[in-house]
C-alpha cells in the first residue's frame, strides 16, 4: 500500500501568542488569529481527498481538524479519530508558564533547552516512543481499510516514484489515491519527524537543509509524506518513507 500523509500543527492559541507553555496539562482554544490560520489551511488543502483523519484530543488540535474538514471540497463529512496517543509533549512544572522559564530551568541544569526535561515532563524518548505506538496502530488501519488481504508481490513492492514538487497544494498526491490527514502540536511533530528521517531513513527532497526539516513547525504548518507499507510476521512496516515538503506557511501570507 502506498499512501500520502499530511501533517498539520494547529492553529494559534492565546498561549501561543503570550509565549507560554501549555503541553498537555492546558487545553485552551484556538485565537482569533488560530481561526483564521485554520480556515487559511482549510483552503489551501480544500481540493484533496482525504480518506482518513486523526487528530489530537486537545481542542486546540480538534479545532484545528475541523475547520480544515470543514472548508474540503470531499471529506467534509469524514469521521475523525481523536488520539491521545497525538498530544502535545508533556512540560510538567513548566507548563503555564513563560518559555524563558524553561530555558532558564535547562540552563541551570546545563542542558539544551530542547533537550531539557522539567520535573514532571515527558522526555524527548517518550514522546518519539508515543509516536512509534501511533505508528503501529496506523500502519494496521490504513492496510485494514485500504490493502486487499491477501495482496502480495514475491519480489516487494518496488520504491515509487519521487513525486515533483511544483509549490501546490497537491504536490506528491496526485495519482495517489490514499491520503490521510493527522493534526498535532510543534513539539510532538518535531520529534516525529526527527523519527522518520533519522531511523526510519526517510528520503528528503534534494537540496533541502538538515536545520529546515527539524526547525520548529509555524502554526498551521504543512508537512507531506508518502509511504509504502507491506505486511511483516511482525507486523506492518514501512519499506519507504519520502518527504514531499516540510513546513509549509504559504497559506499564511494573507493572514495578520
Amino acid at each position: 500500500l502506498t499512501f500520502a500523509l499530511t501533517i498539520v500543527r494547529h492553529g494559534e492559541t492565546q498561549y501561543n501568542r503570550d509565549k507560554l507553555l501549555q503541553g498537555q496539562g492546558i487545553d485552551t482554544p484556538l485565537s482569533d488569529t488560530g481561526h483564521k490560520q485554520a480556515a487559511a489551511a482549510g483552503l489551501y488543502l480544500k481540493d484533496l481527498h482525504f480518506t482518513n483523519v486523526f487528530a489530537s484530543n486537545l481542542q486546540r488540535a480538534i479545532q484545528t481538524a475541523e475547520i480544515i474538514l470543514r472548508h474540503n471540497l470531499h471529506s467534509s463529512d469524514m469521521e475523525m479519530v481523536l488520539d491521545p496517543l497525538l498530544r502535545e509533549r508533556g512540560f510538567g512544572v513548566a507548563e503555564g508558564r513563560p518559555k524563558e522559564d524553561l530555558k532558564n530551568m535547562a540552563n541551570a541544569a546545563g542542558q539544551a533547552c530542547r533537550d531539557y526535561t522539567p520535573p514532571g515532563g515527558e522526555t524527548l524518548d517518550q514522546v518519539k516512543m508515543r509516536f512509534k505506538k501511533f505508528l503501529k496502530s496506523f500502519y494496521q488501519r490504513m492496510l485494514d481499510e485500504h490493502a486487499p488481504p491477501n495482496q502480495s508481490s514475491a519480489s516487494g513492492p518496488s520504491e515509487p516514484e519521487r513525486p515533483v514538487i511544483a509549490g501546490l497544494a497537491n504536490d506528491g498526491v496526485c495519482g495517489v489515491p490514499v491520503h490521510a490527514l493527522i493534526v498535532s502540536h510543534g513539539a510532538f511533530i518535531r520529534v516525529s519527524v526527527r523519527h522518520l528521517v533519522d531511523e526510519l531513513q526517510c528520503c528528503l527532497p534534494a537540496g533541502l537543509k538538515m536545520n529546515k526539516v527539524f526547525s520548529p513547525c509555524p502554526n498551521t504548518g504543512i508537512s507531506r509524506f508518502i509511504f509504502t507499507l507491506r505486511r511483516a510476521e511482525s507486523g506492518p512496516r514501512a519499506t519507504h518513507i519520502h518527504c514531499v515538503f516540510i513546513n509549509r506557511k504559504d497559506h499564511l501570507d494573507d493572514v495578520k
